[in-house]
């Protein structure tokens, strides 16, 4: 199927039947995944599913609706239903398209060579990883392996002229193991994502990882309630700033639901600290060379050496807040409307090795996991449930489990004092390991 011709098609047809503007979103997407238990395939899936959105607009009122049959009367049913909700709307001078006709340049988006890799091989590569991870005689089970893969192709056209495309790929390799003493049992898992099938982690580093985060928490001693420095490997890194960029979402910012709303151009954090979200990343699993609005993406800085320099915006929030786009329009697929979302979020790694801020640390806490939801963006409290490892003069002396970590925003931000040099920068959200100074940590 030609789908430039069909999506300049199902524009036309928008004008045509009483749209005074719109936009078709296109979406088309190739889904593979293998699970794996104990060396036996347990399922394989393949599916693709192609899907399209209209946004219409009467004036200012704006209307929604999609499908993924193109017959000429299921699309026309879904066009004429999305113009009589634009017409029943109430009116928004925000509502608006892009009339950018440029895109960003982004490379190694897409690996063309992976659809032709046998299905075996990948299958193999699977058993291969669950393998590795139960040489090591501390791990007694596997809870499996799997592979996945994942082809899209997206097409954006409305009636201000523009037409833009991509193409992306990605795939994902992971196992999780079970370590067990006594009673015990700890669980520990590991994978790897990637846009280029050969740049895949080899399975014996990714299963040493996997086996390594389960044994390493047998036998957890509790600890008393206290104060003090708390390190976040670069896993738990991710779970305690996510609420940063939910709090710069520009629309939360806008209904005053962000406890950063009034802080644009201040201070928030330790110099040490830099937040930046990267659309145009070269192989970034969220790199795309326009956002779900067709806007181009870009390098956005959030935080600068501790200060706050940028919310995210869609088009319809930059309007209202008398700023443009950052590019940051997300959409979960040709069934949505355009919200709004981070692309590649990265914390810059430091100086400091992993080895050399635990050894800087005379006592405290190396969190390797968190339940919760890590900063809440409207009040800027964060309390979680969190394990990892107990540090005294300098070296691990035994696992942690069941404690709890608390405190604001601005005391845990501004007490970052050491940023490792441990990024991985393929993650979509990617943090090296780093020290907040002190905490209140809550054991028995």
């Amino acid at each position: 199927m030609n789908y430039t011709n069909l999506v300049e098609k199902l524009l036309k047809k928008c004008i045509k039947l009483g749209a005074d503007a719109a936009e078709v979103y296109f979406q088309s997407i190739r889904n593979l995944s293998i699970q794996i238990l104990n060396s036996e395939i347990e399922t394989i899936e393949e599916a693709s599913s192609q899907g399209v959105g209209f946004r219409v607009f009467t004036g200012n009122r704006m209307g929604f609706s999609h499908c993924n049959n193109f017959s000429d009367r299921s699309v026309e049913e879904a066009i004429l239903k999305a113009i009589e909700f634009a017409r029943l709307a109430s009116p928004d001078e925000y509502n608006v398209l892009t009339d950018d006709k440029t895109v960003s340049e982004v490379t190694g988006l897409y690996d063309k060579d992976m659809s032709a890799i046998p299905v075996d091989s990948k299958i193999k590569m699977a058993i291969e990883l669950e393998k590795a991870a139960l040489k090591d005689q501390r791990i007694t089970k596997s809870s499996g392996s799997s592979y996945r893969e994942k082809e899209m192709e997206i097409y954006i056209v409305n009636s201000n002229g523009i037409m833009k495309n991509y193409k992306t790929t990605s795939c994902s390799l992971g196992v999780s193991v079970v370590s067990e003493k006594g009673e015990q049992k700890t669980t520990g898992g590991e994978s790897c994502s990637r846009i280029y099938f050969e740049d895949l982690l080899p399975v014996e580093e990714i299963a040493a990882v996997a086996a390594r985060k389960a044994f390493e928490m047998l036998d957890p001693v509790m600890v008393n309630t206290q104060r003090g420095a708390v390190i976040f490997d670069s896993d738990a890194g991710r779970a305690l700033l996510g609420g940063i960029i939910t709090a710069v979402n520009g629309e939360r910012v806008l209904q005053g639901a962000s406890f950063l709303r009034n802080s644009l151009g201040e201070k928030i954090a330790s110099p040490f600290l830099t937040i930046i979200d990267d659309g145009t990343r070269p192989k970034g699993l969220a790199s795309c060379p326009f956002d779900g609005e067709g806007v181009p993406t870009r390098k956005n800085i959030i935080v600068e050496n501790g200060i706050l320099k940028s919310f995210l915006y869609n088009l319809k929030a930059a309007k209202r807040a008398g700023v443009k786009s950052t590019g940051n329009a997300s959409r979960s697929g040709f069934s949505s409307l355009p919200g709004i979302g981070a692309h590649n979020v990265y914390v810059p790694e430091g100086k400091n090795l992993k080895n050399e801020i635990i050894a800087a640390t005379r006592k405290g806490f190396l969190v390797k996991e968190i339940t919760g939801y890590g900063i809440d963006p409207v009040s800027g409290n964060f309390s979680g449930g969190a394990s990892g490892l107990w540090i005294e003069n300098g070296e691990i002396v035994h696992p942690v489990r069941g404690l709890t970590i608390a405190g604001r925003a601005d005391e845990i931000l501004n007490a970052i004092d050491m940023i490792g040099n441990d990024l991985d920068i393929n993650r979509t959200f990617a943090t090296p390991t780093f020290r907040v100074a002190e905490m209140q940590i809550g054991g028995k």
